[in-house]
């Protein structure tokens, strides 16, 4: 449980879409708020709650999982040497969406 202290400080993390991802979202960057710190997963799920565009480019449809298309870096560090999706992001933290382009 917060303090009263601890709740009157206010905590945001940084997110960055580049190229395709920034379109789908409509804008480059945004910053959230957080209650303390929160897993990348249920910081993602809540980014693609709110558009349902990036939803449909970012995340695998049948793994619902932005890994097959995004590198997703946390503080300028690949989330696959971090603890993946699990991974726990806090005050002043960087999260960045790079697009993978697919080709065949």
């Amino acid at each position: 449980m917060k303090t009263n202290r601890e709740s009157k400080i206010a905590q945001s993390v940084d997110v960055k879409f580049l190229g395709a991802f920034k379109k789908a979202y409509g804008n480059g960057q945004v910053s959230l708020q957080l209650k303390g710190k929160e897993k990348l997963a249920s910081i993602i799920q809540a980014i693609t709650d709110s558009s349902p565009e990036l939803r449909r480019i970012l995340l695998d449809p049948e793994l619902e999982d932005p890994r097959p298309n995004a590198i997703i870096l946390v503080n300028r560090k690949e989330i696959g040497v971090l603890n993946g999706l699990e991974t726990e992001v806090g005050n002043r933290d960087e999260i960045v969406f790079i697009p993978v382009i697919h080709g065949g």
